[in-house]
């Protein structure tokens, strides 16, 4: 895209990036509106979360589930500058997908926290995620519950495939839930990552967590 074709199809007011994660999830959710959560002090006026926004879709797909998305990975704003970059800041979006748990009462907020505290973690490290990455949760990751979900592997969702945006490249990539056991297998051999996903998926395509797993 061209900074005259950027300009003619956007204004400053325009939320670019945030318009092109939109797309992709009003095409795989036509006429749904997502929950929204946005911080009440955005973080470049000085509020500690990072992310200025995750939304909640509803699935319907393989079992009843929830379908969390981030903004702010990425370059959501206007800015003429970041036109035609190689990555859209950081270069990715996370989702999540969650299993209805009993005790959230429809409403798992606590997913919000977990993200935010990835996104201080990217911010304040410099570090991003690939593909195949993974990390602890420091304990269970619903805190203060009995589950044996307590770390995270990160994969490309199975259903949002990476995009480009004016700003650049974008992908999806969706934090799995796995256990003690399968962290601690991974850490002794991180070569097989890979297999580990193909396992999950065998019953579990859209590798959805479920905080009852054992």
């Amino acid at each position: 895209m061209t900074l005259e074709e950027y300009k003619k199809e956007f204004s400053e007011e325009d939320a670019v990036g945030w318009l092109s994660i939109d797309k992709e999830f009003e095409r795989l959710y036509p006429n749904q509106e997502p929950k929204h959560f946005a911080p009440a002090i955005s973080y470049m006026l000085g509020g500690d979360c990072p992310l200025d926004g995750v939304s909640i879709y509803e699935s319907k797909e393989q079992t009843d589930h929830f379908h969390f998305v981030t903004y702010g990975f990425s370059e959501l704003y206007y800015d003429e500058e970041k036109l035609d970059s190689e990555f859209s800041k950081w270069g990715f979006e996370i989702t999540f997908r969650l299993k209805p748990f009993e005790a959230d009462n429809g409403n798992p907020s606590w997913v919000i926290a977990l993200l935010q505290n990835i996104a201080r973690y990217v911010f304040d490290s410099g570090n991003w995620f690939e593909e195949y990455h993974y990390m602890p949760a420091n304990g269970p990751i619903r805190l203060e519950t009995e589950t044996e979900i307590t770390a995270l592997l990160f994969v490309a969702d199975p259903e949002i495939e990476k995009i480009q945006t004016p700003h650049g490249e974008v992908s999806f990539l969706q934090i799995v839930g796995i256990t003690s056991t399968e962290y601690e297998a991974l850490k002794e051999n991180p070569e097989t990552v890979e297999e580990l996903v193909a396992k999950l998926k065998e019953n579990n395509p859209l590798l959805i967590t479920d905080l009852n797993r054992k």
